[in-house]
């Protein structure tokens, strides 16, 4: 081998430590980010976003071994982050909103590590660093980090999903295959009591690779241990929501709420859940004296009713919800913020992050999608969540998750492209001999 051969292909030590710094400075760059975050609280508030609230109730309910309720509402949210956050409490209750943070923190340095993977399985050592450095210092990963949201545990499972389902596509043993679809099944279960919106994530991703990808029989086999592992994985919040509301709830009864607050009379795109009291006293009292004998919960009945509501407006209305689905879609790819609030003038360092990854993950979906379905996998999750708000409110916040599996597709593109530039440098250069 040459020496221009020698110092084209990096050795694996040095991508070792590489990746190793990279993640090490990821992780510092979210402590300071958490640091500059808690100096914009205001004085007397502990969280800027109202979800982090409900949270907080939830996580300090559960770490006092009480019911898992919110004010009256018993199934408003999934358990899976009020329980990463519960034994926070155990030691200070309320304990300071850093603490909090260290969890994201600790969710987005483990993302680091887990991109770093997929990208060198899916490529090579090189591609996975660049995965490790996109992801690492990309804005809207560092923001998922620090805020007090259920997106920071997410991510990482998100991942893990889509990593060891890639696993078990590629794998020629039926052993191992049916070990990592499990393991699949095991983290999409983990993930949706996260983020109940994954839920119909493989309706939306399994028939395009049955349909236009080859190995059917593999890919519906690992489709189905998946699907059977993350079912034991919801089997519990299954029992407990029916125990408590006498019917079949897959997630929470906030689909209602959400879906009015996206398509509605006064839906804008953007969320506002200022209707919701208006609802429940106009359910109240039309319940006075019969609420005894009606099926199921208030709570119930109040998710049917706001439900049923927006499907009324939609069906009454196409023409306005084409518009606020049009809305929605710019707010949700824009380049720049949706609340002035948050970003601020960090609009630049918004567009500077996302541009590059977007463009060039979007690329690279169409230059490897043609190769092999595991490709075009990590490029779904981006577009199914921009499917799923066109219905509900949409916002910049809802396409961070899945920018981060582009991110890998990114790092992919970006070290083919490394690597055609060296080769062709020592190409040119002169042998030494």
């Amino acid at each position: 081998m040459s020496s221009n051969q020698q110092v084209a292909e990096p050795q694996k030590r040095e991508l070792v430590w590489l990746l190793v710094t990279i993640v090490v400075l990821g992780a510092l760059v979210r402590l300071g980010a958490a640091v500059w975050w808690e100096s914009r609280i205001p004085e007397g508030e502990r969280f800027f976003f109202g979800d982090s609230l409900s949270y907080e109730v939830l996580a300090q309910h559960l770490a006092r071994g009480e019911d898992f309720v919110y004010g009256d509402a018993q199934v408003a949210r999934t358990p899976g982050y009020p329980l990463l956050l519960a034994p926070v409490y155990w030691f200070a209750d309320p304990p300071p909103t850093f603490a909090l943070r260290l969890v994201g923190i600790v969710c987005g340095t483990i993302t680091i590590g887990l991109a770093a993977w997929i990208a060198r399985m899916l490529f090579d050592p090189v591609a996975g660093v660049l995965a490790a450095m996109l992801v690492a210092f990309y804005p809207g990963a560092i923001g998922m980090s620090v805020f007090i949201l259920s997106e920071a545990p997410f991510v990482p499972l998100m991942l893990l999903n889509l990593g060891w389902l890639i696993v078990a596509l590629k794998a020629d043993e039926s052993s191992r295959r049916k070990k990592f679809a499990a393991l699949s099944g095991l983290a999409f279960g983990l993930a949706i009591l996260i983020r109940p919106s994954w839920l119909m994530f493989p309706l939306f991703a399994a028939p395009i690779g049955l349909l236009f990808y080859e190995n059917r029989k593999q890919q519906l086999f690992s489709y189905a241990t998946a699907a059977v592992v993350a079912a034991m994985v919801l089997m519990p919040w299954w029992v407990r929501n029916y125990m408590v509301i006498g019917k079949f709830v897959p997630t929470t009864l906030q689909v209602g709420a959400s879906l009015y607050d996206g398509i509605s009379p006064m839906a804008t795109g953007a969320s506002d859940m200022s209707y919701v009291p208006g609802f429940k006293h106009d359910l109240a009292a039309e319940e006075a004296d019969l609420e005894d004998s009606l099926p199921g919960t208030f709570e119930s009945r109040l998710d049917e009713r706001m439900k049923q509501a927006a499907i009324d407006w939609a069906k009454q209305n196409p023409g306005k919800v084409i518009q606020l689905a049009g809305v929605k879609f710019w707010r949700y790819w824009t380049p720049v913020g949706n609340n002035p609030d948050v970003i601020g003038k960090m609009d630049i360092v918004t567009a500077l992050g996302y541009l590059p990854i977007v463009v060039t993950g979007l690329l690279a979906t169409v230059l490897y999608a043609r190769r092999m379905w595991i490709y075009f996998l990590l490029a779904l999750p981006l577009f199914y969540f921009c499917f799923l708000h066109l219905v509900f409110v949409s916002s910049i916040r809802y396409r961070q998750p899945p920018m981060l599996a582009l991110a890998i597709l990114s790092a992919g593109l970006l070290a083919g492209w490394w690597r055609s530039y060296w080769n062709k440098s020592a190409t040119d250069s002169p042998n030494e001999n």
